[in-house]
């Protein structure tokens, strides 16, 4: 008998690459069937925040909020290494210029508004979808635009100038990579079954990285206008080896940035809770 489960991912092609086997039938996931829910990843975390989801790709900004019901996942995790969302402008500026205008996000829960607080205080802001910031920065609508996806390799077919890279900066500060996206799964589910989920999506991820033109192939769907090769570099920015496993410098640079955003007063404080298989 089989036991299903709501899993909810991003329309993008680093998730699309990471879940390509378990949603193409490449490996086993008996006695599990998983029900794919693809939405943006603020509507994942807004659907998380009520219990809708069994497991789901999550911001680790949202993580604040959702661990008393949820715990992360080992795998599946998406980290910046020195490199991360980038704030664009038409014209080079400082970051003292940054605070005084308007900067488009892609939503309150996201790791990258959380980040881009934690770097430059309190800003102006307003919320659009993840894809119309950048042709908002294009038309003027608004000075500046905190892009994430594909968005951080495009901006300069714009002739967009980058004014901030989150993923520097924060490896600046803390020598960690940036824990932008994690997976989480519900902490009542029963212990064997967490551990088993775990090892389905590593193994997924494993089956991509092992055929990665398959996977890339498939990834293509999601990519939004990005070429192969674009489309490859992008994946591979995000599905790396802290993808497959984090390992204690995941989970350190998590507890970092949680404890850093508790302590600045932005989230309520919380100790993670961590599942492996």
């Amino acid at each position: 008998m089989s036991l299903r489960l709501l899993l909810g991912h991003s329309p993008d092609a680093d998730d699309a690459f990471m879940f390509f086997a378990m949603t193409s039938g490449k490996i086993d996931t008996s006695p599990i069937r998983y029900e794919h829910v693809l939405c943006d990843i603020q509507t994942l975390n807004e659907l998380l925040l009520r219990g809708k989801l069994d497991i789901s790709a999550a911001s680790v900004h949202a993580c604040a909020y959702l661990l008393r019901q949820y715990e992360i996942m080992m795998s599946g995790a998406s980290m910046g290494i020195g490199y991360g969302p980038i704030v664009v402008s038409k014209n080079l500026v400082s970051l003292d210029d940054l605070k005084r205008g308007v900067i488009a996000v892609p939503g309150t829960l996201t790791t990258a508004f959380l980040a881009l607080k934690l770097c430059i205080g309190l800003f102006p802001f307003i919320v659009m979808p993840f894809d119309r910031i950048l042709e908002a920065v294009i038309k003027g609508e608004v000075p500046f635009g905190l892009l994430i996806h594909e968005g951080q390799l495009t901006y300069t077919d714009a002739k967009l100038v980058k004014v901030l890279d989150l993923g520097e900066w924060w490896y600046r500060e803390t020598k960690l990579p940036l824990p932008l996206g994690v997976n989480v799964i519900r902490k009542d589910l029963p212990d064997e079954l967490k551990r088993l989920a775990v090892s389905h999506l590593r193994n997924s991820i494993a089956y991509a990285l092992n055929n990665r033109e398959e996977a890339i192939s498939y990834a293509m769907r999601f990519s939004r206008g990005l070429d192969s090769e674009r489309t490859e570099l992008f994946v591979g920015m995000y599905v790396n080896e802290l993808t497959v496993d984090m390992g204690e410098r995941g989970k350190k640079a998590i507890v970092t940035l949680l404890d850093l955003a508790a302590r600045n007063g932005f989230t309520p404080h919380i100790k993670p809770k961590f599942v492996d298989d």
